[in-house]
């Protein structure tokens, strides 16, 4: 049986980030379907008990799979901020400098680039991985990493 490296590896213009269950997730979500990239910290099981689906991608970095996934995936053109941050809260003294990371690759695939990406109050984030189609945990050790992304039409 192929490792996941070795199956990803064998389409061509796949990133071998892509495991062959994060492609079919990813195939398999609708529009206006959402996915989370967690960063290591981010408690993805949890929300696993409203019926999302959980992958890991142990290793990879939050940054990398984001602009896999982007090459393939459609950001909602009708959603005016399809890519959602966790806001830091505000009694919290945390640099976040790989949102700037994730706002130029959003960038790369997105004509709005930054404009594409917006942060939500800590609660109300996960107040809205409730709806939520699948989770990604990264391995991500970066905090406040999480990234939320709403699929469009292909």
């Amino acid at each position: 049986m192929l490792s996941f490296k070795e199956a990803s590896i064998l389409l061509k213009k796949i990133s071998p980030l892509l495991s062959p269950d994060i492609l079919k997730v990813i195939a398999e979500m609708g529009h206006q379907d959402s996915i989370v990239l967690g960063d290591a910290n981010f408690p993805a099981q949890r929300y696993a008990k409203h019926g999302a689906i959980v992958l890991r991608a142990d290793g990879v970095g939050a940054t990398e799979l984001l602009d896999a996934i982007l090459q393939l995936f459609p950001l909602d053109e009708y959603k005016e901020q399809p890519v959602l941050l966790m806001e830091v809260p505000a009694d919290q003294q945390v640099k976040t400098p790989i949102w700037k990371a994730y706002k130029d690759v959003v960038a790369k695939y997105d004509d709005r680039g930054a404009d594409a990406v917006a942060t939500l109050e800590r609660s109300a984030y996960y107040e809205a991985c409730k709806d939520v189609y699948a989770f990604i945990q990264t391995g991500e050790t970066a905090l406040y990493a999480n990234v939320m992304l709403t699929k469009g039409i292909v």
